[in-house]
């Protein structure tokens, strides 16, 4: 299935909407969709996941790796997500524990100036992958 990536802004929030299957072959689209926002200066990214019916591992990845670049950048980074499967698999890898997941993209934006703190590094670190590949 193909990949579709949108990205819209709303206040300095960049909101990239994604829809369909994020797999192997079509994380690299994701990844690349994220990392031109960053290089663009846009530090404050929520990732709407509402049209994906399906995220392995390597989506996690991307998703992980970008968070680790934001950090670093003193940014941002959010998911919006409902997905009953996907929340699932957000847990078993713990990246629950390190990454905002919030139920709608006006809940994401809102909590993207609240000053939260970020988990520290080591609980970046501590994802797991149910397939090791993280």
């Amino acid at each position: 299935m193909k990949l579709s990536v949108t990205t819209t802004e709303r206040d300095d929030v960049v909101v990239v909407k994604v829809a369909g299957e994020v797999d192997v072959y079509t994380a690299p689209q994701l990844r690349s969709a994220l990392e031109e926002q960053i290089a663009a200066g846009r530090t404050k990214i929520v990732v709407d996941l509402g049209g994906v019916g399906f995220l392995d591992s390597t989506g996690l990845g991307v998703l992980v790796g970008r968070l680790k670049v934001l950090r670093r950048l003193d940014g941002w980074l959010g998911v919006v997500c409902t997905d009953e499967r996907i929340l699932r698999l957000f847990s078993i890898t713990g990246l629950d524990q390190v990454l905002p997941v919030h139920d709608t993209v006006k809940a994401a934006v809102a909590a993207s100036g609240d000053g939260l703190p970020e988990p520290d590094a080591a609980a970046i670190r501590a994802v797991r992958s149910p397939t090791g590949t993280l």
